[in-house]
This record gives structure tokens, sequence and C-alpha cells, in this order.
């Protein structure tokens, strides 16, 4: 900051202790409002262009007295998770993001006292690399989620390993994709969310006895998918209720929506990387059955999986083709700094942003245009893998189901519902050096500690930096 040109006018009072004083510049709440306007943005004029116009929740910034911030803070710090508390709250600008309550939100008026259930997937990346970057051929075979979970369980993160593969769940595969669903519900991680009338009922306790919690899920679930209302009644195991619950999941994940603009875009064909995930314990299964041809029915267009999928695979270089033109634009950055802005590195994310995402050439003409391009579908494709599905079921009697509104059936009862893709906020410019580390960690973890162990012939080529010795026999 430059002390001559400082105005004491731009700062603000915010209030004191024994030794500080507490005052913030009025740059500040300026900077998040543009942050927050930014998010907004891209929901609007990106985002929604993949998915959807009823899909995509983008919200609005509003401004709030600060006073009604700091206690609503003070209020809640209890309720927030231990692991989340070292994350401050911005109490100083007053600005904020109003957005639906998704876990209510249903895109047709209910009668307003039907309960509501409300299921949120984070599906992450489904498909497997196919670039040529790619200098490990681990990566061709086995996806990042499933190497990702050893390197988790490894640090303490999760207790257990989950069996769920996200390649399953986008196969289309009906089988394959109840395997996908289940291996969730074993084991949620933060992967999966179960909510009743907007309060969470399942999902992220890493100490969980899923068998017992599975009960008492399956208590919440009963009179949803057996309502007890004289048509049915009895004693339904949880086996069954859970049953049902996957198979609605899936109905409504495989249901087509309405057109988006992506749709249109020349896509990258699904069919470029192997369908299936070698570390899949449902792939595991097949060929251990002796089976290895791995049936994917392939989503229908219109399904929001279809749509994620395709934004997902917008990153078709890799994270290591991504990296060097990472380091080409930084160059550049560092000769032309005014052309941060030009470049929309930092927003706005507008028409002409999206317009920029829809050049799929993966031929590196050696410009700075290309990895400027480059740079931003792969931080578009990062937030697709990121994003959460959340799925609201209403259940509904058959005289109120109308044409206009979407309708899932299960064994005993049928459900009006809605989907909506939310966590749309661009990933940062400056984590992809992070992103480049991360992998390569990933990666080299597991090469070293599950291949290793199932091949022992690899495993004598991982010991850490030996130096390789010959040593020849007479014969």
């Amino acid at each position: 900051m430059d002390a001559e040109k400082m105005d004491e006018n731009e700062w603000k009072y915010h209030g004191e202790g024994n030794k500080s004083l507490v005052v913030s510049h009025s740059q500040a709440p300026e900077e998040i409002l543009r942050h927050l306007q930014n998010i907004v943005d891209f929901g609007k004029h990106v985002m929604k262009q993949f998915f959807g116009e009823k899909y995509v929740h983008y919200g609005e910034v509003v401004q709030l007295p600060l006073d009604f911030v700091k206690q609503l803070c003070l209020k809640i710090q209890s309720e927030r998770p231990e692991s989340r508390c070292d994350k401050d709250l911005d109490t100083l600008s007053g600005y904020a993001m109003c957005l639906p309550n998704l876990t209510r939100l249903q895109t047709y008026h209910f009668v307003e006292h039907r309960p509501i259930l409300c299921v949120e997937i984070k599906p992450k990346c489904g498909f497997i690399p196919f670039s040529s970057h790619v200098s490990q051929e681990i990566k061709h075979k086995v996806c990042r989620y499933c190497m990702h979970q050893h390197l988790k369980v490894a640090n303490g993160k999760w207790k257990r390993l989950s069996k769920y593969c996200p390649l399953d769940l986008f196969s289309g595969n009906k089988q394959r994709m109840h395997f996908a669903l289940k291996s969730l519900l074993q084991e949620a991680q933060n992967n999966l969310k179960i909510f009743k009338n907007g309060e969470l009922i399942y999902g992220c306790k890493d100490d969980q006895d899923s068998l017992s919690d599975w009960n008492e899920l399956a208590r919440h679930l009963k009179p949803f998918f057996f309502p007890a209302n004289g048509m049915v009644n009895g004693p339904y195991c949880t086996r069954t209720i859970i049953k049902e619950l996957i198979h609605v999941i899936t109905m409504t994940l495989l249901s087509s929506t309405d057109a988006c603009r992506a749709g249109n875009m020349k896509t990258v064909p699904i069919s470029r990387g192997r369908s299936y995930c070698e570390a899949s314990a449902f792939s595991k299964e097949l060929v251990r059955n002796g089976k290895n041809k791995m049936e994917s029915s392939g989503l229908p267009r219109g399904c929001l999986l279809y749509k994620t999928l395709q934004a997902q695979m917008l990153d078709m270089l890799d994270i290591e083709g991504l990296y060097p033109l990472y380091n080409r634009v930084e160059q550049y950055l560092e000769e032309f700094p005014e052309e941060r802005s030009t470049s929309q590195i930092d927003g706005p994310y507008n028409e002409a942003f999206y317009e920029k995402l829809l050049d799929l050439s993966t031929e590196d003409d050696g410009t700075e245009a290309f990895a400027f391009t480059k740079v931003q579908q792969y931080r578009v494709a990062m937030t697709a893998k990121d994003c959460s599905i959340m799925i609201s079921l209403s259940p509904c009697l058959q005289d109120e189901c109308s044409a206009q509104r979407p309708v899932v059936l299960a064994s005993k009862s049928r459900f009006t519902f809605s989907v909506s893709v939310l966590d749309l906020d661009l990933k940062p410019y400056e984590s992809i050096p992070h992103q480049y580390k991360l992998d390569g960690k990933i990666v080299n973890y597991y090469l070293k500690n599950v291949q290793a162990k199932d091949d022992p012939m690899m495993s004598n080529l991982f010991k850490e930096n030996e130096d390789c010795t010959l040593v020849l026999h007479k014969v």
C-alpha cells in the first residue's frame, strides 16, 4: 500500500480490545461484493448453459446490517462442525449470497405440508483420462477417486475405503448404478447426505456403524416408501427400504431434463476413455466371475449426469498436459500484467467467457490464446467434478400426479421430484499448481502402496529411490 496516497476517509471503525483497534479498509467489502457477484454471474452465464435453466440456482447478492451478521455468526458458532471452526466467517463486509433452500426446493408448487426427502450426492469425476499427456499408465486404468481413497485413508481423513466408484454411477447401467449408490450409502464420507424436511438424517459420520445407521435411516424412510395409510402396512425390513431408495435415486438421475445450450455443442465423445475402472469393486467381481465384458449402457443425453460428465470432460489434456500451459500463461502475465483482466481470469464471467469454452481443439499452436482457453476449460471441468446433485422427492397420490410434473414410481408409492445442481463456484486459477502436486502424490502413493502389493513384480520397482544394481550369476 502506498503510504503517500493513503486517505483516512477510506477507513472505518469496527471495534477495539485492550491493545487493539479494529478498522477496515472500505475496499475490502467492494472486493467481497465483486467476488460474490462473480459466483452469481458464473452460475447464470456459464453453468446454466451447461446444465439448463431449471437445474442451476445461482441466487443473488444481498446486503445485510452488520449487527445482524455478527449476532447470527455468534448464534450458529456452536452448531458448526468442529473441523470447520477454524474457518472465519466474513462479518465485516455485510454482503452475502441469497440462495433457495434446496433441501426443500421444488420446481413445482406442492401442497405445503407434504413431507420432503432430499438426497445430496457429490458424484466426483466420472471418466478416466484419455489424454496422451498422461505419464503413468495406471491413470488410464484406475480412476482418480479410487486412487485418492487410498491416500485419504493413509492420511487419516477417513477410516475405511469406500467401494464407490464414480464410473459405475456415470455408466448409465442400472446394475452398476445401484452398486455405486449402495456403496455411497455404506461409506457416505462427504459424498452423500440425506435430509428429511430440511433436517440432515444421514451422512458424513466417519465412525458410523453402517448397519445400525441403515436401520435408523430405514425408520425415517418407511413412511415415504411404505405409507401406512390403510392401503399398505406390514414389517418392511431395512434392506427392502434401502433398495427402494436406490431404485428411486437411479430413476431420477436418469430422467431427461430440459434443454440447455451445451447440448448443442460439439461434445467430447464419452467413449474416448475406457468405460470402467479396474479398481472398482464391481469390475473386480465381474473379472472374478470370468466376465471381462463390462456393460455400459450409456447415459440418456438429456439427464443431469450426462451434462455433468460433458462439463467434466472439458479437462481434455489432464492436469499433466495442462500444467505446462498454466506456466505459459503465468510467464505471459508476468510480462503483460494488464492482460489479466483482458483474459477474464478473474471475471467477468459473461457470455463472452462462455463462448471461449466451446473451442475443443487439443492441437497446441504455441499461442497464449490456446493456453488461456485450456486453463479456463480446466477450471470449469474442475468445478463440474466437485459439484453436488440435489434430488428432492415428495410423495404424491395417484390423482394428484398430473402430466406437468415428473413422477418416479416405487413399489408402493410414487413421488414428484426435482433435480438441481449446486456448488458451482469456479475453481480458482491459483489452485492449478496444487492440483498438479496432488495428482502426483495420489498416483505415486497408489503405485507404491496398492499396485505394488497386488503385483509382486512391481513391488521391487518401487522401493523408495534405491539404486538399481544388476548381479549376474554364472549359469
